[in-house]
């Protein structure tokens, strides 16, 4: 196990990735922050708190996607459900996707699937604490990068989050 990112450098990344979103979006008024259920709503919850903190913003559209039966695999009926909290409109905003590890980019195409159903957005950007650039199956790129690493098909990597995991750091495992 090498540890990717610890817990002074998982928060220097968030900050980075929140100050990024601020600049292309400045006052979050056309868009939308949504993470995917269930790990990169652990990633979501604390960029839109971040993002909210630093603007001083008393609101911004946040909301969570469960894309369980949205997924190609999902008669193999190894994922639980999770509930989708979206209280807006996304109809012409610009929607910014969050989830914790890019592996293949099926789970992003499940989460866009899933997000036609709440309306058509004007754009749509991924945000990712981790890349796994090589592993790709799907022509799904992010525009938000937190940390970029190259793995084999066999390693995993591991986000561990305090809020459910009693620490906050990222791993790859072989």
């Amino acid at each position: 196990m090498k540890t990717l990112l610890d817990h002074n450098q998982l928060n220097i990344t968030l900050q980075r990735l929140a100050h990024q979103l601020i600049e292309n979006h400045l006052h979050f008024d056309d868009t939308a922050i949504i993470g995917i259920q269930p790990r990169g709503v652990l990633l979501s919850d604390r960029i839109a708190a971040l993002v909210q903190k630093i603007t001083k913003q008393k609101h911004i559209d946040y909301g969570r996607l469960d894309i369980t039966f949205y997924r190609d695999d999902v008669a193999q009926g190894i994922h639980i459900p999770k509930k989708t909290d979206i209280e807006f409109s996304i109809e012409g905003r610009n929607v910014v996707l969050i989830d914790d590890v890019l592996h293949t980019g099926r789970t992003i195409r499940s989460a866009m699937d899933a997000l036609l159903d709440f309306g058509r957005p004007k754009n749509v950007e991924l945000l990712v604490l981790v890349d796994r650039r090589f592993s790709r199956e799907l022509p799904i790129q992010p525009d938000y990068i937190g940390h970029t690493v190259d793995t084999l098909m066999s390693q995993k990597v591991k986000v561990y989050w305090a809020e459910q995991d009693k620490k906050d750091e990222v791993v790859l495992i072989d």
